[in-house]
């Protein structure tokens, strides 16, 4: 080997080495964790993209609750007479729509990821479970906006005197918002990866999320289902949620440790067999999209 050649190898400091075939199992997290610089820069490109050319900007991050409550409070709440266990009608049906659109925004964006991305995804390489991880943070911003909408008629309510009685499981809020992150993730990347080969899952998809909804105690207390049907809608991971987070902060509601559990499991079984099916998709999906 001549002394070129040697000086050649040695100036050749590979970062990255691409192989063809790879275990079922290897998800490369710590590739992910390198690219979070990428991430980053994802979830800054989402929210400027989103309301770059608007006119009221994130402000529509608090008029779409803002109207989606008071929608509920009139066909719901006046015309159904649906009961919302004594509590202020606009606080209840908030309390569901802020946890419900932020679990439906991550996976509606999640589940065509491949569709949406296939440009990207064909040109530069980079861990590609870095983008659905983007769109879930990317919408935490989006969360947070409404979140503080919600704390503000939450306290509101609470200095008009209402029949509110928070408790100490609002310290388990976060928890909460991670279990519906992970569904939403979990759920996600199983439909994205299933519609590279089956499109028309995209056209069910939206129509899907409007049914689970309504299998959601949204609009509706637990307390109001009939006891056979109740066990259906408590099978529901996301229903729990609901509740726990209802309950931590107005004391109606349900909590059951057995419940929460119940959707922990579901939700970090869910995330390994989407994280495992999008892994084993993302690598030939650009034969099929």
């Amino acid at each position: 080997m001549t002394t070129s050649t040697k000086e050649a190898e040695i100036q050749e400091q590979w970062t990255e080495t691409i192989s063809p075939q790879s275990h079922l199992f290897d998800l490369k997290l710590q590739e992910v964790w390198r690219y979070r610089d990428l991430l980053v820069m994802f979830v800054r490109r989402d929210f400027v993209a989103t309301y770059k050319q608007t006119i009221l900007g994130p402000i529509w991050f608090f008029i779409q609750p803002l109207l989606t409550t008071i929608t509920f409070m009139v066909i719901f709440g006046n015309i159904a007479k649906i009961s919302t266990d004594g509590l202020p009608k606009a606080l209840f049906y908030m309390s569901g729509i802020t946890l419900w659109n932020y679990f439906s925004d991550c996976l509606n964006k999640t589940a065509t990821v491949f569709k949406d991305n296939a440009s990207i995804f064909g040109k530069v390489y980079f861990p590609r479970l870095i983008m659905p991880l983007s769109i879930v943070v990317s919408n935490l911003v989006r969360f947070g906006i409404q979140l503080l909408l919600f704390l503000f008629f939450w306290i509101w309510f609470l200095v008009k005197g209402a029949n509110l009685h928070p408790n100490i499981f609002i310290l388990l809020t976060p928890y909460f918002i991670i279990l519906m992150a992970i569904l939403a993730l979990g759920a996600g990347m199983i439909i994205s990866a299933m519609t590279t080969k089956y499109r028309d899952l995209i056209f069910l998809l939206s129509f899907g999320i409007q049914l689970m909804m309504y299998a959601t105690p949204i609009i509706y207390p637990m307390s109001s289902l009939p006891t056979k049907y109740a066990w259906l809608i408590r099978a529901n991971p996301l229903s729990s949620l609901i509740e726990s987070f209802r309950y931590a902060f107005t004391g109606s509601g349900e909590f059951s440790w057995l419940s929460i559990a119940y959707s922990s499991v579901f939700a970090f079984i869910l995330l390994a067999i989407g994280t495992v099916i999008f892994n084993k998709v993302e690598k030939s999906f650009m034969d099929t999209v």
